[in-house]
């Protein structure tokens, strides 16, 4: 499967220009079966008091529905969503689009007390894994990249994917833990980054396909706009995990 990830520089609080930014960016892309957008791509970390969040129903996913049919593709990408029962309170929704217009969606479950995250929003409770082309991918958002039980392989996906706003300060950390889960998951590992900067934080990307021995297989330019685009072979997963079945000696556990 070829797979797209793209580095964006976003507009704070402005979803019809990003959205309009993304047209163009996605024109000029390669063709491929998946395209890897970064975190509240429409808005920006929208974690401040007063940042703009979209609510329902969200012309991001309703773009996401419209694009993904128009390129025959699947599109991932996460938006700040306004629950509508709870007025004030949102979710970090990271939403998996497949060209017939179906999906399927994945509340970010470690919040980023940090930066402000849990004052605003809601902690999902489920993991989930999609599948497309194939190709099983457990869906994560930003901040989850640090919590490897969360993510840890039990021979259910293939593939993770990661979206995020991950500033330059912590870069460090972005480039050697997209790293650390593809190999301690013996699995492929896709990083969306943004650049740019917000009220808070400068990104550098780091925007990256990462194969299944942590061997960066492509990445997008540091600190521009671009993308990083590559494959996912299934095959050759299939023989490393013959050759080499970790996953078969991992403890178990259970979480709650």
């Amino acid at each position: 499967m070829n797979v797209c990830i793209l580095q964006q520089d976003i507009l704070w609080g402005d979803p019809e220009s990003n959205l309009q930014h993304l047209d163009t960016l996605l024109s000029l892309a390669p063709r491929a079966e998946l395209y890897v957008l970064p975190e509240m791509f429409t808005t920006g970390f929208a974690t401040l008091d007063g940042a703009t969040v979209e609510t329902e129903p969200s012309a991001g996913l309703a773009w996401m529905r419209r694009k993904a049919a128009e390129l025959g593709a699947a599109l991932a990408g996460s938006i700040a969503l306004e629950i509508p029962a709870d007025a004030g309170k949102c979710v970090n929704r990271l939403f998996f689009v497949r060209p017939d217009g179906t999906y399927e969606q994945y509340d970010k479950r470690h919040l980023f007390g940090y930066g402000g995250e849990g004052e605003r929003f809601v902690a999902g409770d489920r993991r989930v894994v999609v599948e497309w082309g194939g190709v099983r991918f457990l869906l994560a958002v930003c901040y989850d990249l640090r919590f490897p039980v969360w993510l840890r392989n039990r021979d259910d996906y293939d593939a993770i994917i990661f979206v995020a706003n991950w500033p330059d300060v912590r870069r460090f950390a972005w480039d050697t833990l997209l790293r650390a889960r593809a190999i301690e998951n013996t699995c492929y590992v896709l990083g969306a980054n943004r650049v740019g900067s917000d009220p808070a934080c400068e990104y550098s990307g780091g925007t990256a396909l990462i194969g299944p021995y942590g061997e960066t297989l492509a990445a997008a330019p540091d600190r521009q706009e671009g993308c990083a685009f590559g494959e996912i072979d299934l095959q050759h997963l299939a023989e490393y995990h013959a050759k080499f079945p970790v996953l078969e000696d991992a403890d178990g556990f259970e979480l709650k």
